[in-house]
């Protein structure tokens, strides 16, 4: 494995960053009307000048909670040199989770496994900046065997193996040169759009904007359903008017888990007319069984079944993927335990033979995924597969992910691409300062009283 820069993490900060999309409806979905999107934000400190930065994504209050989690677990690497954390990093993996007082109220789920996400990807964005590479020229450099280390296998070797995972990056290794040369291009992880499809936004909005989507080269579109069946029938018309049917233009659909199964079932027969690829969280996140009651009731219809962007870790993606409950693997950068965790996801994906489609719709996501899935094409599943892109909040990163030509940039500065520049940090700190933070403006007065946070 690559030697880095010799450092010691000496310190951490965490900052609790809020900006205030609950005022345009931007992320307004049939679960989550009025989302702040949010950024619960952990810098390690060094003594060698680098600084790791990672974030978790949250929509608002809570946000502090998941911002004291990450200092009790930033804590446990403070005064460790970053040479000892990579050299086994499923050692350090595990370190991380196996604080018995933290893990009694979270044992890899919940706030401490969101913290844990920020902390892990932290550690990513050092380590890459010392190494002078962006985070998946790391994994794509490694060799199998490197790559099989990075992960904890406890709880899922009755799933994957070790030695299973290490024959799926062994036949990986045909054609990969050919498809680093694609990443290079930014030819690697084609993109979908959300950003017209949100549910508060009105009907000319979202019809120009998917317009407006469609000329910029993108042949995938997901669009929020689950409010009423009437308007969301309307809503679709008015997609596919926009998009045609086309089998080179696609059509997705989230519920953002509002329904029962039944519930489910029976509102997605009358969209099947729409032909969906697939509908989006139709149920509570930690059904196995009811996901895969609705993907055999859909089957006959063409709509398959994707889940996973709150789906808490690799135990849970095991039982989706084991039990044939999801026909589209959606993993998300930081719900899951960083890097180390998701790359255990991709392989197991890759064993069912399951498309990976991360969850990327929200503030620091787009920025993370990139890497996610440049990893997945070069390293485990050699496939392309189509990435969301949400395009609001970008501005306010040093390396904001960018598409050009219906694909990903391939991101290729040092780091993991979240960090988060010091003017915007200051500008949506919450509460933030008096004078300095927009939390503080009246306008944001009006959002707490009327939110009574």
């Amino acid at each position: 494995m690559a030697e880095s820069k010799e450092v010691t993490i000496v310190g951490f900060d965490t900052r609790d960053v809020r900006f205030p999309t609950s005022l345009d409806k931007t992320g307004s979905d049939a679960m989550n009307a009025a989302g702040d999107y949010s950024a619960a934000y952990c810098v390690l400190k060094t003594d060698g000048g680098f600084e790791g930065h990672g974030m978790t994504f949250t929509i608002g209050r809570g946000n502090e909670i998941v911002c004291t989690a990450i200092a009790h677990l930033a804590s446990r690497i403070t005064n460790r040199t970053l040479s000892s954390l990579v050299a086994n990093w499923g050692q350090t993996w595990r370190h991380l989770v196996n604080d018995s007082q933290l893990r009694w109220i979270g044992p890899e789920k919940g706030v401490i496994h969101l913290a844990l996400g920020a902390v892990v990807n932290a550690i990513w964005d050092l380590w890459a900046k010392t190494l002078n590479k962006p985070v998946w020229k790391i994994v794509a450099d490694m060799t199998p065997t490197e790559i099989v280390s990075l992960i904890d296998f406890r709880y899922i070797t009755d799933a994957l193996t070790p030695e299973e995972a290490l024959d799926i990056l062994m036949k990986a290794e045909q054609g990969k040169e050919v498809r680093i040369k694609e990443a290079m291009e930014s030819k690697a992880v084609p993109a979908y759009t959300t950003s017209a499809g949100w549910l508060g936004y009105g009907r000319d909005k979202m019809r120009a904007l998917l317009q407006e989507t469609l000329a910029k080269g993108y042949r995938h579109f997901k669009i929020k359903v689950g409010g009423d069946v009437a308007q969301d029938r309307e809503r679709l018309e008015i997609a596919r008017e926009v998009i045609g049917f086309d089998k080179g233009n696609v059509l997705m659909v989230d519920a953002n888990q509002v329904w029962s199964v039944p519930e489910a079932i029976a509102y997605m027969k009358q969209l099947s007319e729409f032909k969906p690829w697939f509908i989006e969280e139709p149920t509570s996140p930690d059904d196995v069984l009811g996901h895969k009651a609705i993907r055999d009731a859909l089957k006959p219809y063409g709509i398959g079944v994707a889940t996973g962007e709150m789906c808490q870790n690799r135990v849970m993606f095991k039982q989706f993927l084991a039990a044939g409950a999801i026909d589209v693997c959606q993993i998300d950068a930081c719900r899951l335990g960083g890097v180390n965790e998701v790359i255990a996801v991709l392989l197991m994906a890759a064993k069912f033979n399951i498309p990976i489609v991360p969850h990327s719709g929200g503030v620091g996501l787009p920025e993370y995924t990139q890497h996610l899935s440049t990893i997945d094409y070069i390293c485990v599943s050699g496939k392309k597969s189509v990435l969301e892109f949400v395009d609001h909040l970008h501005e306010h990163f040093f390396h904001p992910s960018e598409i050009r030509d219906g694909y990903y940039v391939t991101p290729m500065s040092p780091g993991y691409s979240v960090e988060m520049k010091p003017e915007s940090m200051e500008r949506f700190s919450f509460p933030g300062a008096e004078g300095k933070s927009w939390w503080k403006s009246e306008e944001a007065r009006g959002i707490l009283e009327g939110e009574k946070i």
